[in-house]
């Protein structure tokens, strides 16, 4: 069944075969990007399922009025699909206070100014799936991404809980934590390099410049699993998408079980005990 799906960060990377896959599968697709122009060229042209809105998804107005475009467009929306955002890399010491808020504006506040702009549209329609592009750095600390992985540690936190509030609507929500795909992640422009240089930084930083292009995911096969999963009756609440990223889940589930019970000699002894007030 065709769907209306809004996507963020549709003019490169996987925004870009998200949106493609969508409308080759009939659907209406709604898609955004900073630079509307480009995001339209990118797809081929204007067409009769493609509505191409300006969003800058740190801006809850340009949110509102792509939400309200896409109504005025076609009647509803179906599936939001919060995939905009960005990298800023570097280890902890030599990312500047600044650069660490921006990396939440993008990667955290973004897609809640997205998704708070979209709910009373799905609320009002008892129907909807809000589907958030995060990371497998959102459930795996790495090595220089403490900026990303903060921000997408965040990411989860904020979608685990909208489940719960949403759920009464009809409205299905899903994370997608993939590992290294070909998404463009990695280029100049949705990577950002540290403000500050360290010297003891300096040779380890170099290996991860030189991932850009060997990432081992295709993003069209990614793109085609997201879209089966709006057609389904009960959508996964979490995908975790990629080979390498099962593995490292399965890797973080094991070391969580074994700090649990590490843990449960002192913590089982925590409950409060009045008899030492």
């Amino acid at each position: 069944m065709s769907k209306v799906i809004l996507v963020t960060g549709a003019g490169r990377g996987l925004g870009t075969d998200i949106a493609r896959e969508a409308l080759g599968a009939g659907h209406q697709v709604v898609a955004t990007g900073r630079r509307p122009a480009e995001v339209e060229k990118t797809l081929g042209g204007p067409q009769d399922n493609l509505l191409v809105a300006k969003l800058d998804v740190t801006s809850l107005e340009d949110a509102e009025a792509a939400a309200q475009a896409a109504v005025d467009r076609f009647g509803r929306i179906d599936v939001l699909i919060n995939n905009a955002g960005n990298l800023f890399t570097g280890y902890f010491e030599e990312i500047s206070p600044a650069q660490m808020r921006r990396q939440f504006e993008t990667n955290l506040f973004g897609p809640m100014n997205v998704t708070r702009a979209v709910l009373p549209i799905m609320r009002k329609q008892r129907a909807g799936h809000v589907i958030t592009v995060t990371s497998t750095a959102g459930l795996v600390g790495m090595e220089f991404t403490s900026a990303y992985a903060a921000s997408k540690f965040a990411e989860e936190g904020w979608m685990e809980s909208l489940h719960y509030d949403v759920e009464p609507y009809n409205i299905h929500t899903t994370v997608v934590e993939p590992g290294y795909f070909r998404t463009e992640l990695l280029v100049d422009g949705s990577t950002i390099w540290p403000e500050l240089s360290i010297d003891d930084y300096a040779p380890r930083i170099e290996g991860m410049k030189s991932m850009n292009g060997r990432q081992p995911g295709d993003p069209a096969k990614l793109a085609r699993a997201l879209l089966t999963i709006t057609g389904q009756d009960t959508p996964l609440q979490r995908f975790v998408a990629g080979a390498d990223a099962i593995e490292a889940t399965e890797a973080k589930a094991k070391e969580l079980l074994a700090q649990a019970e590490a843990s449960r000699e002192l913590g089982d002894n925590l409950a409060y005990d009045d008899t030492h007030a």
